[in-house]
This record gives structure tokens, C-alpha cells and sequence, in this order.
């Protein structure tokens, strides 16, 4: 029979391992020797074994994880949770790419039956490649929409999303009338925004499938909602600039599309963002708005390369994302691979701590999740990966004769993919 102290029983857990994680930009912790203590899902506390073992409960469950480093899950800062079967296809940039794989794949999401499954799968390789939080585009479909919002629910999965609204030049099939997109947003919104850990966003795919009329209805929800965020792409492609200049004459420039809808602020997510204009570099500062660079899919699709010491410079927040379907990987750490590789062609620096910040903490930012996720301070959700080091004999034999946290973070960046995902958490579980 229960008794009332019963219910007041909380659910705890220690994890022994290392540890990594960043209180800010400059500042990360390594704890060779310690141990994690989750309690109803939140972090207790992180501190070296000998500090911290003695002050756990009798009966706590210790999870051995020696030999291993442990870190907060990575953050995924833009992906389409409707182009995974588009992923390596051949021989197109990005608006003939659109056309020709991504488009036609999108229209199946119509079918729930069709839908479920294939999301199913698109959460599968989130977490199997130690991703716990993401920004996702889903297709224009309530129906699959509120699938991938009842998966992550499930799952209890921290997320921001919200149905992709286009309203011309897309096949008709993805096209909806601009009452039917504030409707629909509307409608989501209701049942999805903060229920568990999901975030709705308002997702516009950019402003070539958007009429004014589109974009100005979704303004209007973003007026009445203001803690609703945006997420969208903003200059990725040197032609899809210059089609959206013709489509939008009167604006300033690319960005100011979507700064005169009241679409910029701390947590909205601009995808890519290759080509700015200094105008527009100042705006994102101004304003606190996020870009999410893209490195993967911005070579798969020759779209060019991110200028990552102008968002430094500007001090704008900084996601990384895998952009699946045109990135070719769900791994955070090849989409970090391929970030060393575009900085390096630019001689800008782009160390392991670059990349391990923009993969937990800097992306949460950019996410305005950080608040809830991000490291390890107590309080904040207990999601996080443990990661083997050695899980391949290349990776043994290279980090044999070295026992330099920033070396072993480097090679784990360059040469790690899902081989090194060894446990997932999300919230202690």
C-alpha cells in the first residue's frame, strides 16, 4: 500500500565518469574523476568523485561510465525532419535541388501513414548520434506536424518547430492560403507551445515560397505571441538571392524581409546566412538574432562559405546545424568537422572548445534553451551523451600516447561520427 511519503520519493541517479562542459563561451570545466548526480531529471550536482560520493543517498543506482567522457547532448540547430530519404542526392544546388528531390519527397508527408513512420526514424538518428535538442522544420502538413510534435513528447525531447508555411513557387500540393497558415499556426500553437519541452516556431521556408501576404499573417501572430520564435534561411545561395530580390524590390536587402515583419530577436534562428551585407550583419547584432551555420550542406550544395569571424566580430549567437536532407549527416561531430574545414579555408580559428561550446551551451543560446539545457548547472535538464573515445582502432592508436583534454576533444571532432555514441540521456533516462 502507498503511503503519502511515498509519493514524495525522488528518482535519482549518479553517473561516474569525466566530464566536460562550458559556463560560457571561454570558461570549460573538465572533471577528470567525477560524478554526476540527477534528481527528478535536473542535475543535483557535478563534482569530482571524492567530494561528491560521500554526500549521495544509501541507495542511489551508480552508473559506471570510467574510461568514458560525459557531456551535456549536443544541440542541432537546423534540420528537416521531412528530407531524410533526399540525403545524398546527386548533382543539383539548392533551388534546382529544392525542385527536383525535396519537394516531391515533402508531398508524402501528406499521408500520416507515410509520415509516422519516417519521423520515427528522423528522431532514431537524432539520438543515436547524441542529439537531445533541435531546431526542425517539418513539412507544411498539420497532421505530420503534430506527429513529430507527439513523437518528441514521447520521447521527452526538448525541440523547437512549427509547421513550414509556403504559399507560391512550390508545387501546389505544399502550398497554403495565408488564412489557412495563420489558422493552422494558430490551431498548433495551442496544443503543442510549452506543453513538456516543446517549443513552437513560426517557419517560414524563405521568403522565395512566401507571398507578403503570407509573411504579414504570421507577423500578426508573432505580434500577439512575442515569445513565439522565428526560424527560417536567409541567404544561402548566390541565385536564391538575386530571386528574392525580384520577388521583394522595395526591401533593403534579404534580411530586412523579415525585420519588417518582426520576425528578428533572441531566439529566432536564421539559417545560413553566407551572403550578408554589413547592414545586415549589424541588424542580427542589434537585434540578438541567431544564424545557424550549416557546413555540411553548404558544401554538399557549393553554396559557399560562412564568414564565422564576422559573427564573432558582431557578437551574434551561433548555432551549428546538420541541415539534413542537404547536409549529409546527423553526427554533430562531422557537422563540426566540416566547420574546422570552411574556417581553415578562411584562416579563421576554429578550435575543439569552439566547436564543443557551439555543440552544447552556444547552441542552446542560440536556441534561447539555455535557460533549461546546455551544461551542467544544477537545475538545468539532465540530458547528455557519453561518448567512447576509442571506439575505432584508428582513434586508439591516435590518441595512445596523449592524455591532452584539448588533443583527445580535436581528434574526437575531426575523425568521431555515431561509432562514438555510446549512451543517450534525456532527463536522466
Amino acid at each position: 500500500m502507498c503511503t503519502e511519503d511515498s509519493y514524495m520519493v525522488k528518482q535519482s541517479i549518479a553517473i561516474k565518469s569525466s566530464f566536460i562542459h562550458f559556463l560560457n563561451e571561454t570558461n570549460m570545466v573538465f572533471i577528470p574523476k567525477g560524478i554526476l548526480w540527477v534528481e527528478d531529471g535536473k542535475v543535483k550536482a557535478l563534482a569530482p568523485e571524492d567530494e561528491l560520493i560521500l554526500q549521495l543517498p544509501k541507495n542511489i543506482k551508480i552508473q559506471d561510465y570510467t574510461g568514458k567522457l560525459v557531456l551535456p547532448g549536443f544541440v542541432d540547430g537546423h534540420v528537416h525532419a521531412v528530407q531524410t530519404q533526399a540525403i545524398a542526392s546527386y548533382g543539383k544546388q539548392l533551388l534546382d535541388w529544392l525542385e527536383t528531390y525535396t519537394f516531391p519527397l515533402e508531398q508524402r508527408f501528406e499521408d500520416p501513414s507515410f509520415a509516422l513512420p519516417a519521423i520515427q526514424f528522423f528522431f532514431n538518428q537524432l539520438l543515436k548520434n547524441g542529439t537531445t535538442t533541435a531546431a526542425i522544420f517539418p513539412s507544411k502538413h498539420v497532421d505530420a506536424t503534430a506527429i513529430l510534435f507527439k513523437e518528441a513528447l514521447r520521447l521527452n525531447m526538448r525541440i523547437v518547430a512549427g509547421k513550414t508555411s509556403m504559399d507560391r513557387n512550390a508545387p501546389e500540393g505544399l502550398c497554403d492560403t495565408t488564412s489557412m497558415s495563420f489558422q493552422e499556426n494558430e490551431a498548433l500553437i495551442e496544443e503543442f507551445n510549452q506543453k513538456g519541452r516543446l517549443n513552437y516556431a513560426l517557419t517560414p521556408r524563405f521568403a522565395i515560397t512566401s507571398t507578403d501576404e503570407q509573411l504579414s499573417a504570421l507577423s500578426k501572430i508573432k505580434k500577439n505571441r512575442p515569445n513565439i520564435a522565428v526560424q527560417t534561411h536567409l541567404s544561402e545561395n548566390i541565385d536564391e538571392i538575386e530571386t528574392t530580390k525580384k520577388l521583394f524590390p522595395s526591401s533593403k536587402n534579404y534580411l530586412d524581409i523579415y525585420d519588417s515583419k518582426g520576425f528578428l530577436g533572441k531566439g529566432s534562428l536564421m539559417a545560413h546566412a553566407i551572403y550578408l551585407e554589413e547592414q545586415e550583419w549589424e541588424r542580427l547584432a542589434e537585434t540578438q538574432t541567431s544564424i545557424v551555420h550549416c557546413p555540411t550542406s553548404n558544401l554538399f550544395l557549393g553554396s559557399g562559405l560562412f564568414n564565422m569571424k564576422k559573427c564573432r566580430d558582431y557578437n551574434i549567437p551561433l548555432a551549428l546545424g546538420s541541415d539534413v536532407g542537404g547536409g549529409l549527416s546527423f553526427s554533430m561531430l562531422k557537422t563540426a568537422a566540416e566547420a574546422y574545414k570552411i574556417a581553415a579555408l578562411q584562416n579563421i580559428e576554429f578550435t575543439a572548445r569552439n566547436a564543443f561550446y557551439l555543440l552544447t551551451l552556444g547552441g542552446a543560446k542560440a536556441l534561447n534553451q539555455d535557460a533549461y539545457i546546455g551544461n551542467f548547472e544544477v537545475g538545468k535538464e539532465a540530458d547528455f551523451v557519453v561518448l567512447d573515445t576509442g571506439s575505432t582502432e584508428l582513434m586508439q592508436k591516435r590518441l595512445s600516447n596523449t592524455d591532452d583534454i584539448d588533443e583527445i576533444l580535436f581528434v574526437l571532432m575531426m575523425l568521431g561520427d555515431e561509432r562514438n555514441i555510446h549512451s543517450v540521456y534525456l532527463k536522466g533516462k
